[in-house]
């Protein structure tokens, strides 16, 4: 009886992490943008690997760039029905700025968005920013909106990751032990990403959006749709702003 409730428990647990979990934040006062703003979409940042024997993740280069292609494809797609003049750059020769100096946005974004989704999201909050959203790329976006036109960046950053034969061959092994009582099922592929919008007037992150699941695959057309839809479907606005406060456009 123990075996099997076990068992059914450990069924439940790869129920749960088959799903598929979002999470969006806003700075206060955003509004989804809408009329005749201009916005660029970065080249998306992709890595899709496998999940080695003993768990760690070896990227491969044509599962990334079929995955990156998949997700272009499903954004223009996607961007179409929201208004709005928009350009996704393949590229960073294509931005509108020195490539080096993109180079520079698109890292510095990088590790921004990490830490939000580190510190608003899983790990310790930042005492500073604990209840309420504060994030920006400061001078760098500025510079890049003045020097490109665009009112908005988005960019999207995005891993999946499948268990290698080995692996699969471990969680086989580990899932017979939960039958006998001894359940530590190692973790297999999944999706993780993140998406956020900057406001190039001001250089603020004033959207973000996270996601995970267990289950899809980008190197597939379907699995890309599907993700994008969950990551960038539909904007919530941000928090009102209390009467009597006065945003200023940092410059």
């Amino acid at each position: 009886m123990m075996g099997r409730t076990i068992a059914l428990a450990a069924g439940a647990a790869f129920a749960l992490a088959a799903c598929t979990h979002t999470k969006q934040m806003a700075d206060t006062g955003f509004v989804p943008p809408e009329g005749s703003y201009r916005l660029v979409v970065m080249r998306p940042d992709v890595a899709v690997g496998s999940i080695t024997t003993g768990g760690g993740f070896e990227q491969r280069e044509d599962w990334t760039n079929a995955a990156r292609a998949n997700l272009v494809r499903a954004i223009e797609a996607q961007q179409q029905g929201r208004g709005g003049s928009v350009r996704i750059v393949s590229t960073r020769a294509e931005a509108g700025m020195d490539p080096v100096r993109v180079a520079e946005l698109e890292r510095l974004h990088a590790a921004v968005g990490q830490s939000i989704a580190l510190h608003k999201y899983a790990g310790p909050k930042l005492p500073t920013k604990k209840d309420r959203f504060d994030w920006t790329l400061g001078e760098e976006a500025i510079a890049y909106g003045q020097a490109s036109g665009y009112d908005y960046a988005l960019f999207v950053r995005a891993q999946d990751s499948f268990s290698s034969t080995g692996r699969v061959a471990v969680q086989a092994v580990a899932f017979l032990g939960c039958m006998v009582g001894v359940c530590m099922m190692p973790g297999g592929g999944r999706q993780e990403a993140f998406a956020s919008l900057v406001d190039l007037k001001t250089g603020r992150v004033v959207w973000f959006n996270t996601l995970a699941s267990g289950s899809g695959d980008i190197r597939e057309q379907d699995g890309a749709d599907k993700m994008v839809a969950n990551l960038l479907g539909k904007m919530k606005p941000g928090a009102s702003r209390p009467k009597g406060t006065i945003k200023t456009a940092a410059r």
